[in-house]
Formats: structure tokens, sequence, C-alpha cells
């Protein structure tokens, strides 16, 4: 099972040449189940709503068109996902990628990031 950071969704949604081959390859297998944290979502309307993040359209329509013409299935945050960010260490300052840590940790999820930071805790990170 594979959880993209969200960068890395973004890469994916756009075609981005920033995309590792390793990650483009974990995508594109068709044997992984890949998804986008609810996490992820909130992230990007955040910095839409901020002016930092400019999309083709609103996140409303954008995110969930593009994660369903990526194949991309959507993951909820649950509360099993929360607890665990006591016991995370404060490796990383941002709470988005840390709440997708604490995700991936929870579910046995590969995370696919270019983040040196989420690289650092004892999740299973590919890029």
């Amino acid at each position: 099972m594979i959880l993209l950071d969200t960068v890395t969704f973004l890469w994916v949604v756009t075609g981005s040449s920033k995309l590792s081959k390793k990650a483009e390859e974990l995508y594109l297998n068709e044997n992984n189940k890949v998804y986008l944290s609810s996490i992820s979502v909130w992230e990007i309307v955040i910095k839409y709503k901020l002016g930092k993040l400019p999309l083709p359209e609103k996140p409303d329509k954008y995110i969930p068109a593009q994660r369903k013409l990526h194949g991309v299935e959507p993951l909820p945050l649950e509360e099993d996902d929360v607890v665990k960010l006591e016991k995370l260490k404060n490796l990383h300052s941002d709470p988005f990628d840390r709440m997708l840590v604490c995700q991936a940790i929870a579910r046995d999820f590969v995370i696919v990031t270019p983040d040196r930071l989420i690289r650092q805790y004892s999740v299973k990170t590919v890029w």
C-alpha cells in the first residue's frame, strides 16, 4: 500500500519531471494500491486559500477529479492515526507531514516522498 505525500500527489497529477524514477514506478505499478490522505487534501486547501498554491480550478473540484483520473484512493484520518502522534518524535515541525507519518505507521504503508525529514522516521519511505 502506497501513501503519496502532498507534493508527490501534486507532481503526479501535473506530470512533473521532479517525480523520481522510483516514485513513478511505484505509482504506475498496477499491483500497488495508491492513496491520498485527507491530511494532504487539508494542506492543499489551506495553501490554495492562502494564495500559495495556484490550481486550475477550486480544490473541491480539482482534488477528487485528479484523484479519480490517476487511480488514487482517498484515505480518511482515523482516531488511531491521531493518537500515534503522541509517541512520534519531534523530528519534523510540519504538522501535515507528521500526521502522514502517523497514518503510514498505523497502516504499515510506504510513503512516497522527497522529504528528507519524513525519511528520518521509522516509517517505510521511497524516493
